[in-house]
């Protein structure tokens, strides 16, 4: 027993190694739902409205007048907007007048299909009325400046016929002044 006890101990075999799992691959099949927003027609007309815009403002000359001759006549609301715009490119005063006389009966119409339309064309009216008022504004401040050259001018013209009769006046005087000496001193002119 005692040669026993001085034997070794074994130890406990490992436990059993668990067999590797198997993994498979299954498609199962699920159903997603997406709520795609509802645009409304107003949304899409400013969207569509604004993107022209920047197209427009980025036009060269010759661009926009071949889009004047894309939307002439202007058969939708949209084409009104669009004109108008391209209108308002141009900086001359008779497009302002214009692209404001395209929009006025757009403003007026009480078609619900021109209601998306009526905001963007209250924009644009608004805009071009201060436009014009600014140039009218302009337009008078360069007429003022004008009279106000011309007046310059013709005061000016004035100051210099004064001087003009002064200086005969003057010579007259020195003249006059200078006979009576000369003729005192027998006829020599007094240095």
């Amino acid at each position: 027993m005692l040669l026993s006890a001085c034997e070794t101990i074994k130890p406990p075999p490992p436990p059993p190694t668990p067999p590797e799992p198997i993994i498979r691959e299954v498609q199962v099949p699920v159903e997603v739902f997406i709520k795609v927003p509802d645009v409304s027609p107003a949304d899409s007309a400013a969207r569509n409205f604004f993107a022209y815009f920047e197209r427009a403002r980025q036009m060269a000359p010759a661009e926009l007048g071949r889009e004047f001759q894309r939307l002439d006549p202007p058969t939708s609301a949209a084409a009104i907007l669009e004109m108008a715009t391209a209108l308002g490119q141009t900086r001359n005063p008779s497009d302002t007048v214009r692209a404001l006389g395209l929009l006025e009966p757009l403003l007026k119409s009480t078609d619900p299909q021109m209601a998306p339309y009526q905001p963007l064309a209250r924009l644009l009216a608004a805009r071009y009325n201060e436009q014009r008022r600014l140039e009218d504004h302009i337009e008078r401040q360069n007429q003022q400046l004008k009279d106000s050259q011309r007046k310059q001018d013709q005061l000016t013209q004035q100051l210099e016929a004064l001087k003009a009769i002064e200086r005969s006046l003057t010579a007259r005087r020195s003249a006059a002044a200078s006979a009576p000496a000369a003729s005192a001193n027998g006829g020599k002119v007094a240095p």
